[in-house]
């Protein structure tokens, strides 16, 4: 191959018996027996067993013993066929090369590894040491493994975009800040005193003035940026598979991405998935589920009650009905909690706004159904038996219940229903693939906080057609839907999008609706309504999260197991110690002056002390 090598540590076979081979990688394990040395060298590929005979070449097998494990080698040698008879057979079947083995007669030591932070090939639980030595990290076969198949993916995506006609064209990283979504990242500018650039959150303006450009189909692998607090599925710093297109339907997105999907599956792991995708609109994955994003392979759905408990002489219930909302339940079936996980339960439940959870156990006493809870003496007979025929009620199950405004109680049983399954282990060894498209989504939602309605995606989104009209017209409401649409996967938003708004009219009436004035839209919009008065197209398009496709595809726990340098989940590079301090000529040089209150100067100087002790 090189002056380093002519196989790779995955190569060679029994049929290369008797060839002088040249190989370089990393000392995986070392191994002495009786004086015979055994080395398994490693590179990228794979595996290749060294021996080191001390009768034919003492000195190499001196030198041999004495490396440490992740020390960088180059050996020469001879292919033997492993020795393999009736009484012995030690070839390793779990191993490509394992019917070989290199017989040595040289040995280059290209560089002597320190002792390691942590064993490689051993599971490490504290993530921060993994992510300061990243670099080592990355040597793992299970994180080789994984980015491999990231490149895979983005090699397929990529192909079958072409393949299609569309174009990859970049998108600028230095843009402006604008008022929807996460917060920017700021970026001074030294050239304009006192003005910021923003790192993009996506490229979502930009490839629709492609659209306006006319060039009709555009992807792009982008980099986005978001400043939100992290979880396992999330990074201030993400790649997104970004596509848009003119002159289309949301079906022709459906047919692309399925397409392409079902590409992804079978040359990156080998997977059959079936298409086209089921979908379900909005409404029903919320009523049934109680996500937008619903997980789907175990059953638990979620029912809705309200008849049932209508006049019902528990106010909980028929007071919620009487005020417009719903009584919802679960049935958990087969699940008898505990203290400590009805606790948990109820705790979710207060985080999602329930004032409280109602349950009830149902157990087997002397052949007969016992109902477990103190909703059920204000609960007349009648409720209880046409709940059991609703619910399919028996032996060990537990109810869940929420009343009120439907939304709300959606989401609290939609939650609570996830913790079950997590209790009773439904997922627990479940390789199913559960594709479909979640489809009309509300347009707007109103915020109380803020006082005013947001955008469900964002706020280039295009009405779906029956609605347009009531837009332009300024009589906005949650009832109004888009011609929005999201790709689920197993339980998981695997991307989302959007046919857009095209006519500078609408685009100018849907910020209105979410509280703009005119001075706002014309400063942070500007470019684009002018942009929809030069002739724009019909377009919309999709962004699929790239990193979260991995994560899923790859069946691994953390969207930190799949990017090559990840932040921890405070946003930090342990490895590169970022972000940091800077020296005051770069401050003065982009007009910038730092000033922390007392209190949070003295409280992050205490941790950077403590930090540096800790190290």
């Amino acid at each position: 191959m090189n002056s380093y090598r002519t196989h790779t540590c995955d190569e060679l076979r029994l049929s290369d018996e008797g060839k002088s081979v040249r190989l370089v990688g990393w000392v995986d394990t070392v191994r002495d027996h009786g004086g015979v040395i055994f080395i398994d060298l490693r590179d990228r590929e794979g595996k290749t067993q060294v021996v080191f005979h001390p009768e034919n070449h003492a000195d190499l097998a001196k030198q041999a013993e004495a490396l440490r494990v992740e020390s960088v080698i180059q050996v020469t040698g001879k292919v033997v066929a492993r020795l393999k008879t009736d009484e012995i057979d030690a070839t390793n079947p779990d191993l490509a090369t394992g019917e070989i083995e290199v017989d040595a007669d040289g040995l280059v030591v290209l560089n002597r590894s320190a002792v390691l932070p942590f064993q490689l090939d051993r599971s490490v639980a504290n993530e921060d040491i993994r992510l300061k030595y990243r670099f080592l990290d990355l040597r793992r076969p299970e994180m080789q493994r994984n980015m491999v198949l990231r490149h895979r993916i983005t090699k397929t995506v990529r192909d079958y975009l072409d393949e299609q006609g569309f174009l990859e064209l970049e998108t600028p990283i230095l843009s402006k800040s604008t008022p929807e979504g996460a917060r920017d990242y700021l970026v001074p500018s030294r050239v304009s005193p006192g003005k910021f650039y923003a790192l993009p959150q996506s490229p979502q303006q930009y490839k629709q003035l492609l659209m306006v450009a006319g060039l009709e189909k555009y992807f792009q692998i982008a980099r986005c940026f978001r400043d939100e607090d992290l979880r396992a599925d999330r990074q201030p710093e993400f790649t997104q598979v970004d596509v848009e297109a003119s002159f289309i339907t949301p079906e022709d997105i459906y047919g692309w991405m399925e397409a392409m999907l079902q590409r992804v599956f079978k040359e990156s792991v080998g997977r059959d998935i079936v298409t086209p995708f089921p979908r379900m609109t909005w409404h029903d994955a919320m009523d049934q589920y109680g996500s937008d994003k619903p997980e789907r392979r175990f059953e638990m759905k979620i029912t809705d009650c309200s008849d049932i408990f209508a006049n019902s002489e528990f106010r909980v219930f028929s007071g919620a009905v009487a005020d417009g909302g719903v009584v919802k339940a679960i049935n958990a079936k087969a699940f008898a909690p505990s203290v400590g996980q009805v606790d948990a339960l109820t705790q979710t439940a207060l985080e999602a706004g329930a004032k409280g959870l109602a349950f009830i156990k149902v157990r087997d006493v002397d052949n007969r159904d016992e109902w477990k809870s103190p909703v059920t003496k204000r609960l007349s007979d009648a409720e209880l038996q046409a709940l059991r025929e609703r619910l399919n009620i028996e032996s060990g199950d537990c109810i869940f219940f929420a009343a009120g405004e439907w939304e709300q109680s959606c989401t609290i049983l939609g939650r609570v229903r996830l913790q079950c399954a997590e209790y009773l282990e439904l997922l627990k060894d479940n390789h199913d693939i559960d594709l479909f498209w979640v489809t009309h989504f509300p347009m707007f939602a109103w915020d109380k906080e803020e006082g005013r309605y947001v955008a469900i995606h964002h706020p280039f989104t295009r009405p779906i057609p029956e609605h347009v009209d009531k837009v332009l017209n300024g009589e906005i409401s949650t009832d109004l839907c888009a011609e929005a649409y999201d790709v689920i996967f197993n339980g998981n938003e695997l991307g989302g999008g959007s046919l857009r708004i095209h006519e500078r009219d609408l685009q100018d009436a849907a910020f209105r609706a979410l509280g703009l004035d005119e001075k706002t839209i014309n400063e942070r919009f500007g470019h684009l309504l002018s942009a929809f008065s030069f002739g724009a197209p019909p377009h919309g398009g999709i962004a699929l999260g790239l990193d979260r496709m991995v994560m899923l595809i790859g069946e691994c726990e953390s969207i930190r197991e799949v990017i090559p340098f990840p932040k921890n989940n405070r946003a930090v590079d342990l490895m590169c110690e970022a972000p940091d301090t800077v020296d005051a000529v770069q401050l003065r040089d982009i007009h910038i002056q730092v000033k922390l209150p007392e209190k949070l100067r003295q409280k992050l100087e205490a941790e950077a002390a403590q930090e540096k002790e800790g190290n």
